[in-house]
């Protein structure tokens, strides 16, 4: 017999031990995991209940003035669901918000734009209104946009070919002078030039399987919040009603405040 087999034997033991031992902490990792999320989901649905029911009190009153403009963003396959999209519409009404804007990457919900507009009492299309139609101080209604991956690019590149070609008016690159800096004052003054009036959401509804704008034209999410939302399916009165109260109560010292995506 070799004298190594015996210390061979012992390694390839070892071994199988190590091995038995990470597949124990995996599993039993994963089952924490798992009840966590279960814990975590049964917690949000008791709250979104209580939240919906009025048992909440300091969900009661939202200064929705705050939210001037509102975005949803839809899965492909779930904004083919136009009856839970108008759900979430009156939803969005009831609460009081005043503009919003639809968006799915195929722009399969401007399709049904007529019905949708036709099923929402009080509901129109944000093209045929006016400021006064959309400001804050309107008591009734809601106004909305359907937006597409490809709304604004043509005005986008005109707006930058105006801006292009005011820096190379005013600058002097032999001098080494004029303002080399765009802000975001220039780029409205340019697509307002253009005909396009564009609106930035102060806060955008993700409704998907993953935690992304899902293609919503990201020059228009300057100082967006982001909030993921889950599966339009499985849509909670209560979990709105949270999200919106939750940035319309944020303070903000400067400007717009701006958070990545975070999910409730």
């Amino acid at each position: 017999m070799d004298s190594n087999e015996p210390m061979l034997l012992l390694s390839s033991r070892i071994g199988q031990i190590g091995d038995l031992g990470l597949d124990l902490l995996w599993r039993f990792l994963h089952i924490v995991v798992s009840l966590f999320h279960i814990v975590s989901g049964i917690f949000e649905a008791i709250q979104s209940y209580a939240i919906s029911l009025g048992l909440i009190q300091k969900y009661s009153s939202i200064d929705i003035e705050k939210l001037r403009c509102l975005a949803v963003v839809l899965d492909i396959e779930v904004a083919r669901d136009v009856a839970k999209v108008v759900e979430l519409l009156q939803w969005l009404k009831t609460i009081g918000v005043k503009q919003v804007g639809l968006f799915d990457s195929q722009g399969l919900l401007k399709k049904s734009k007529d019905m949708i507009l036709e099923m929402v009492p009080g509901s129109m299309l944000l093209q045929e209104t006016g400021e006064k139609d959309i400001s804050p101080d309107r008591k009734e209604g809601i106004v909305i946009e359907f937006i597409s991956s490809s709304d604004n690019k043509e005005a986008v590149v005109k707006a930058a070919n105006i801006l292009l070609q005011r820096q190379l008016k005013t600058s002097h690159p032999e001098k080494d002078e004029g303002d080399n800096v765009f802000t975001e004052s220039h780029l409205n003054e340019a697509l307002r030039v253009v005909g396009e009036n564009v609106h930035v959401p102060d806060l955008m509804l993700v409704y998907g399987p993953v935690r992304s704008h899902l293609g919503f034209p990201a020059w228009r999410l300057r100082y967006t919040e982001i909030v993921h939302m889950g599966s339009l399916k499985y849509m909670r009165y209560g979990s709105l009603l949270k999200a919106i109260h939750k940035f319309t109560g944020v303070r903000q010292n400067y400007g717009k405040s701006f958070s990545p995506l975070t999910w409730i």
